[in-house]
C-alpha cells in the first residue's frame, strides 16, 4: 500500500544523509525501527541510494571533464587510477564479504555505537589537525585508505561511507575539500555498481513469500531523496570551504546517545 508520508520521509532521509558524513544506511534503519510499520524492504532502500547518488553527478562537472581527458592529460591520469583503485579495493572486499555470506545488521544499537565512535573520531582528529597544513595532493595511500574505508562502512552501519573514508583522508593530510571531492567521486561508481548488483539480484532471485514491491513508493521516494541529495551535497561541498568537520562529530554523538537512551528507556 502507498502511503506518502513513509515515501516523503525517507525520500528526505535518505537524501540528507547519503553523501553528508552521518551515514544515510544507518539513518533509514533508526527512521524505520522507530516509526510505526515504515519497515522497507533491502530493494527499496538500495533504489532510494542509487538515485541520491547519480543526483549529485552534476555538482562536479570541472573533476567530471577533466576525468575524460586521462588518456592526455597525466594529472587526470593519475587521479583516475586513484580513484580506480580504491573501486577495485571496495569491489574486491565486497565480493569476499558477499562469498562468506557476510549479511548487513540491522541492529539498532549496532548503529548507535557506530554513530557515537564516529563522532567521537571526528573530534578527535579535527582536534589533531589544528594547527596542521594539509595539502590538496590525493596520495596512493589515500586511494588505498579510502577504499579500505569502504570497506568498514558496508561492513558496521552506522559508521558512515564518507564519514569513515573523510576520516581516513584527514588523517592522511588531505585538505577538507579535497577529501570530500575525492570520496565522494569513489563513492558515486561503488554505490552504483554495488546497488545495481543487488537490485539484479532482487529482481532475478526474489525471495521467497516475500510481498510484492511497491514501485509507486520506491519512485516517489527515489525522486525525492534525488531532489534533496543535490541540495545537500552542493550545500556541504560550499560549506567544507571554510569549516571543520566538528558539527557532524557532535551530531553524530548526540544521536548516538540519545538511540541508545531510547532503547533501554
Amino acid at each position: 500500500m502507498f502511503d506518502p508520508l513513509i515515501a516523503i520521509v525517507l525520500g528526505i532521509v535518505e537524501g540528507i544523509t547519503e553523501f553528508l558524513p552521518i551515514s544515510s544506511t544507518g539513518h533509514l534503519l533508526i527512521t524505520e525501527h522507530f516509526g510505526p510499520g515504515w519497515k522497507q524492504s533491502d530493494l527499496f532502500n538500495i533504489v532510494i541510494q542509487c538515485g541520491a547518488v547519480i543526483a549529485v553527478l552534476p555538482l562536479f562537472p570541472n573533476r567530471l571533464r577533466q576525468l575524460t581527458q586521462a588518456a592526455t592529460n597525466p594529472a587526470a591520469r593519475d587521479y583516475v587510477l586513484k580513484l580506480l583503485l580504491a573501486f577495485v579495493i571496495t569491489g574486491v572486499g565486497g565480493l569476499v564479504l558477499e562469498k562468506k555470506g557476510f549479511k548487513l545488521t540491522e541492529n539498532v544499537n549496532h548503529v548507535a555505537l557506530a554513530l557515537l565512535i564516529g563522532g567521537i573520531l571526528f573530534l578527535a582528529i579535527e582536534y589533531w589537525l589544528r594547527g596542521r597544513k594539509l595539502n590538496d595532493q590525493v596520495t596512493w595511500a589515500i586511494a588505498v585508505a579510502v577504499g579500505l574505508g569502504q570497506l568498514v562502512a558496508a561492513i558496521f552501519p552506522g559508521s558512515s561511507r564518507s564519514g569513515t573514508t573523510i576520516l581516513l583522508a584527514l588523517a592522511l593530510g588531505l585538505s577538507r575539500p579535497a577529501a570530500t571531492e575525492f570520496c565522494f567521486l569513489v563513492g558515486i561508481p561503488t554505490m552504483m555498481a554495488a546497488g545495481g548488483l543487488k537490485i539484479f539480484k532482487a529482481l532475478h532471485h526474489p525471495v521467497a513469500g516475500a510481498p510484492a514491491e511497491n514501485w509507486t513508493m520506491v519512485l516517489v521516494s527515489t525522486a525525492i531523496a534525488a531532489v534533496v541529495s543535490f541540495i545537500a551535497v552542493k550545500w556541504l561541498l560550499r560549506y567544507v570551504q571554510s569549516h571543520t568537520f566538528m558539527a557532524f562529530g557532535w551530531y553524530r554523538i548526540v544521536v548516538g546517545v540519545a538511540i541508545l537512551a531510547l532503547l533501554r528507556g
